[in-house]
């Protein structure tokens, strides 16, 4: 939920979160949407596009796996079967010369990948923000920076003896360097009055203490010949 305005009383209203994930790299996007239209949703495509390159082949979820699920899962549900939006999404990626495949149905787990993505940002998420509306600008901003928390993670277990050599992380690949993902530093003088901006950076820091920590313990039982947890389905 974001609000529009800051003021007293702001309009409150449902906002979507849009992950991408390359299969290759593993590299993590996430997209502000505003609402469940077809042209919201290729907006969406479009700001993908133009920041991280035209891909041939999107695979998603398929639509019946949200039957019976929460109620705004059903909304979704209901997006992807309208008639309209697949011939208007399907008409902008052949024009762009896109491959749009579904995974079979009520067969979640092909998602795996996005999956473990999407769990990722939500659960960490929810439990920072909690009842807290942000603006659209505001949230915009978060996920950004929880983008770039997530594309830091390095692809393969740490060696035990510290060679020097730099951990190979998405980051990598998207900019050919790591990218710079620690939060600020804690303001000094924290009250309740904290400004808006200061709340943002807040969330980050909590993001990052949660992502790190669980992110370190799977790392540490891969090396050691543990079994990881289920988290780092996100890191392989």
């Amino acid at each position: 939920m974001i609000k529009y305005g800051h003021v007293r009383k702001p309009t409150v209203v449902k906002a979507y979160i849009c992950v991408f994930v390359s299969l290759t790299v593993k590299a993590v996007h996430l997209e502000l949407v505003t609402d469940l239209t077809s042209d919201a949703f290729i907006a969406c495509l479009k700001r993908f596009i133009s920041r991280r390159g035209l891909p041939s082949l999107i695979w998603s979820d398929n639509g019946t796996n949200f039957v019976g699920a929460a109620r705004e899962l059903k909304d979704l549900y209901q997006f992807l079967q309208m008639q309209s939006t697949q011939e208007n999404v399907s008409h902008y990626l052949s024009v762009k010369k896109i491959t749009w495949k579904f995974i079979p149905q009520h067969a979640p787990h092909f998602g795996g990948i996005w999956e473990a993505a999407v769990k990722s940002t939500k659960t960490h998420l929810r439990r920072i923000l909690g009842d807290v509306k942000l603006t659209y600008e505001e949230l915009s901003t978060l996920l950004t920076q929880i983008e770039a928390c997530l594309n830091s993670r390095p692809l393969i277990p740490l060696p035990n003896d510290d060679d020097g050599i730099e951990a190979l992380t998405p980051g990598h690949f998207l900019i050919g360097k790591p990218l710079t993902a620690l939060p600020e530093v804690t303001p000094t003088g924290y009250t309740s009055l904290l400004k808006r901006w200061q709340l943002c950076k807040s969330l980050l820091r909590h993001f990052w203490k949660r992502w790190s920590l669980e992110n370190i313990s799977n790392l540490d039982a891969l090396t050691n010949g543990g079994t990881p947890l289920e988290t780092f389905n996100l890191v392989i």
